[in-house]
């Protein structure tokens, strides 16, 4: 497995880990680093903070492009994925094909029967409508 594809899968562990537990998802990531006994991969890093830093305005788009979802109905890993996929869509550095493969990809595996189609459009949504949305860089 490529190292962005393992770094993603553990920001999903971390966000996922830290909404279970009511922590702040930096704090877990400290501890993650903490714990381990491997150096963790600074993508890892990147992609927790980005989300935090952009969780208003990602979760925002999420409601706004998830049509007949609310945050909370949504599986916590598709929540958590669709967080990752869109900050690395609206602010990461990764081939927009890479980030729908691999988010949906993981959605596949991790989730519902559902969640792979269901997370793989509403990122397909965003990627349409991003030239015209309003962010924070």
């Amino acid at each position: 497995m490529p190292a962005r594809s393992k770094a993603r899968k553990r920001a999903l562990d971390v966000l996922f880990e830290a909404e279970l537990r009511s922590a702040e998802p930096l704090v877990v990531l400290d501890e993650l680093v903490v714990r381990s006994q491997h150096e963790l991969n600074p993508f890892t890093g990147e992609v927790v903070a980005g989300v935090m830093a952009n969780r208003a305005r990602i979760d925002e788009l999420i409601s706004t492009y998830s049509l007949g979802w609310t945050l909370s109905r949504m599986p916590g890993v598709d929540r958590n994925l669709l967080r990752i996929g869109i900050w690395e869509l609206l602010w990461g550095d990764a081939p927009d094909g890479v980030v729908l493969a691999e988010v949906t990809r993981m959605a596949s595996e991790l989730s519902t029967d559902e969640s792979g189609p269901f997370v793989n459009g509403l990122l397909a949504r965003v990627v349409e409508v991003r030239e015209h949305l309003v962010l924070d860089k």
